[in-house]
């Protein structure tokens, strides 16, 4: 209860009470022949279909009902398109685990994806870097469209069919939790009204529903939240020549960050978080002057001072004397060639947290739990993670014979990922703001920064840990 206390004071939110009924919600009363599941899981995204697989496919849920909504149509994909979309998430071993987990990795395999070995990570106003790899250059991660992902979730719940039930194109209007203070003879569980009218109840119902969440809204869940100045343009984008690809490249400009991430010997996918101005700018270009705009953005050296310049040779020569190990020689970034005509596209970004995961019967995951700027890449991997969290407290609840519902396995998995989740989300933040500033004294502050972790390879080491999850 003191770590749940203390995010939230961090956050600047005060809970609401917990024992008595959620906000926004009003007494159910006069159902009494709706299906009751074990768990509903609101929201079939790349988080909720997870979630629902995992739990599927887990030995302890076999005699469990699970049932998930999802809003949209069924994801078919018929055949793979020779065109790559320029939707890509970058997918950490712990979450390509999970998926291995339940076997949607084996779908993924049989697709595509790109596996990187290397992530370099430069400042536009220094030549401060940050060289990440591993000595015998194990796969650092894997970037995967994320219709492939879909794709390969979707056959999944198909092959736990028996044990999870999908509703597609069904979206739940309303939330109904059980009066804990009544005296009077209801349901204990939550009933849950579709939009075709129809009700069913659960014993637990897990918002994977995004960073608008209704779950959250219903439940009277606080959330800190706060748009940045910033949106992403994305783009899939055409090499000058073929590589062997297998580098992430980050670049901190004055605007904001820009990530190119491999997708194939010849095609790399474009993650551009600047103004809002630039953004529409940018999508609004012509071919050869966005290429333009892309290949002087990792390679102009226009922002760089000769003060600074001066001052970060100084320091790398004292850290090169103090500790003469080996360091990751710098490497240049892949010239662009040509965009995709019809990838471009942009979306707005913003940080969101909720002040908690987790009531009587209800949790939170993915999005509807926290939002992160792009720039760590670590989005749907907070989701994955959460997931994993979640499934291995809920599978030793119904080991035990628990209810699934109960607040004493429920606060564990908050614990667990708000102690994780909230150290990311400061983190990203951080950098956010630090970067996007040309001014001397800070860009001198980041350098030394910059310089000093790339030369302690335990704490390069730690960062890789903990981004691997």
């Amino acid at each position: 209860m003191a770590a749940r206390l203390g995010v939230s004071r961090l956050l600047g939110a005060r809970p609401a009470a917990r024992g008595g009924p959620l906000l926004a919600c009003r007494r159910w009363a006069g159902a009494s022949a709706d299906t009751v599941y074990d768990v509903v899981v609101s929201g079939g995204g790349l988080v909720g279909a997870a979630m629902a697989c995992a739990l599927g496919h887990d030995i302890h849920f076999h005699d469990k009902k699970i049932l998930l909504l999802e809003a949209g149509p069924k994801k078919v994909l018929e055949k793979l398109s020779e065109t790559y979309s320029n939707r890509v998430s970058s997918i950490s071993p712990g979450s390509a685990t999970l998926l291995s987990s339940f076997g949607a990795w084996d779908h993924i395999c049989n697709m595509r994806y790109r596996a990187f070995r290397r992530m370099q990570v430069w400042d536009a106003c220094s030549e401060a870097l940050i060289m990440f790899d591993k000595d015998n250059l194990d796969d650092m991660g894997y970037i995967v469209e994320n219709d492939v992902i879909m794709h390969a979730l979707t056959k999944q719940l198909e092959a736990v069919s028996d044990q999870v039930t999908v509703l597609y194109k069904s979206k739940a209007v309303g939330y109904t939790w059980p009066d804990t203070f009544s005296m009077e003879d209801s349901s204990p569980w939550v009933h849950i009204t579709l939009g075709d009218g129809s009700t069913l109840q659960t014993k637990l119902l897990i918002g994977a529903d995004g960073y608008n969440s209704a779950v959250r809204q219903a439940a009277g869940i606080q959330n800190v939240t706060w748009n940045y100045d910033q949106s992403a343009v994305v783009a899939t984008l055409y090499l000058s020549e073929a590589t062997e690809n297998n580098v992430a490249w980050q670049r901190f400009l004055p605007s904001g960050p820009i990530a190119l991430l491999p997708l194939s010997d010849t095609l790399s996918s474009l993650v551009w978080s600047t103004s809002h101005d630039h953004a529409a700018k940018l999508v609004s270009m012509d071919e050869e002057e966005f290429v333009d705009a892309i290949n002087s953005a990792f390679w102009s050296d226009a922002n760089h001072t000769d003060f600074v310049d001066s001052a970060s040779t100084m320091f790398q020569y004292i850290v090169t004397f103090l500790k003469p190990t080996r360091v990751s020689a710098r490497q240049l970034p892949p010239s662009v060639a040509k965009v995709d005509a019809k990838s471009r596209a942009l979306f707005p970004l913003g940080l969101g947290h909720a002040a908690e995961y987790v009531r009587p019967r209800v949790a939170l995951i993915g999005d509807a739990a926290h939002r992160v700027h792009p720039l760590a890449g670590q989005g749907v991997n907070m989701g994955f993670g959460d997931i994993t969290s979640l499934v291995r407290h809920l599978s030793a609840a119904a080991f035990d014979g628990k209810d699934l519902g109960s607040m004493s396995h429920l606060t564990g998995y908050e614990t667990d990922r708000q102690r994780h989740n909230t150290a990311l989300l400061a983190a990203t933040d951080l950098l956010k703001r630090l970067y996007s500033t040309s001014a001397a004294p800070l860009v001198l502050l980041r350098t030394w920064g910059l310089q000093a972790t790339n030369a302690v390879s335990p704490l390069k080491e730690q960062i890789m840990a903990f981004a691997s999850r």
